[in-house]
């Protein structure tokens, strides 16, 4: 009995007794394999048609034939020069509309948010529900009446006609955004820039504008990819070759390389190249406001 009452007792250096049960293991300290695996697989999955057209640009049609996924040599970098100088006017369209309908859209929903967020009046929560409604009819249940409306208007073939659908439906996200990022922001700045003798447009504009930039620059990006994809709505209104923007023109530029595949994905990246930068180089602003701009996030 006293041997064993001695092996029961712990050692000086704190050795584990004979016949002690193990400690249990604390969760997650063994390396989680299975969720690295699927976070590898899904982003091969998300680049691997980027990195395939990355490849297929620097091939001629001979190279793209004799090795069609792997990089062929020598590197034909003339590809870009032809694409650029077919898709250059389109992507100085994108801009364009995609510049306009920022400007509109930031303006207006600001104004809008910072009224519904911090002014009490007879009617504001049906007007706020009612915008929220707003985002619950699809877009393609407006297509003839807006296409209707445009043509009657004369605005077929302008800048206009392309920037009219992104800076109406971006608006309603955007006074949501709005809205909720400033009701998130203490009302003690605006109570101590009352004091202070500061009425609504001062206080709009040193106190609430640069707390905002987060949420402008969210609907910024949101409003830049809208445009550059969207598609069935300037191939119905635009007819101009020079008012195209990229997601046609580059339909347009596939038929008329036809089966030359190097310049046709040259044109594909470079046209993607603009969206890559600025969520690359603005994601932590885009996930700031868009976690600051979602109700109970604050």
């Amino acid at each position: 009995m006293a041997v064993l009452e001695a092996t029961a007792v712990k050692s000086p250096s704190g050795t584990r007794a004979r016949g002690q049960a193990r400690p249990p293991r604390l969760r997650g300290s063994r390396p989680q394999w299975g969720l690295h695996i699927a976070a590898v697989v899904l982003v091969l999955v998300g680049l691997g048609p980027y990195i395939f057209m990355l490849t297929t640009s620097f091939k001629d049609n001979q190279q793209f034939a004799e090795s069609y996924w792997l990089p062929a040599f020598p590197l034909r970098f003339e590809n870009f020069a032809t694409a650029w100088t077919q898709i250059s006017p389109y992507l100085l369209a994108s801009v364009i509309v995609a510049a306009g309908s920022i400007v509109a859209i930031v303006a207006i929903s600001l104004v809008t948010g910072f009224v519904l967020a911090r002014y009490r009046f007879v009617g504001r929560t049906f007007f706020f529900t009612m915008v929220a409604a707003l985002m619950m009819i699809p877009g393609i249940a407006s297509l003839i009446p807006l296409f209707v409306m445009v043509k009657d208007m004369g605005l077929i073939n302008t800048y206009l006609v392309l920037m009219i659908p992104h800076i109406s439906g971006g608006i309603v996200l955007g006074t949501i955004l709005m809205k909720t990022f400033i009701e998130g922001i203490p009302q003690t700045l605006f109570d101590a820039a009352q004091l202070d003798g500061a009425g609504g447009v001062r206080i709009f504009a040193s106190i609430m504008l640069p707390l905002s930039l987060p949420v402008v620059g969210t609907v910024g990006l949101i409003t830049v990819n809208g445009v550059w994809n969207d598609f069935f709505w300037p191939l119905l209104t635009i007819t101009q070759n020079e008012l195209r923007t990229a997601s046609v023109g580059l339909l347009f530029f596939q038929s008329q390389s036809g089966t030359n595949y190097g310049p046709m994905f040259a044109g594909y990246l470079l046209a993607s190249i603009p969206l890559v930068l600025l969520f690359t180089f603005l994601s932590k602003y885009f996930l700031a406001g868009v976690q600051g701009g979602l109700p109970g996030s604050h």
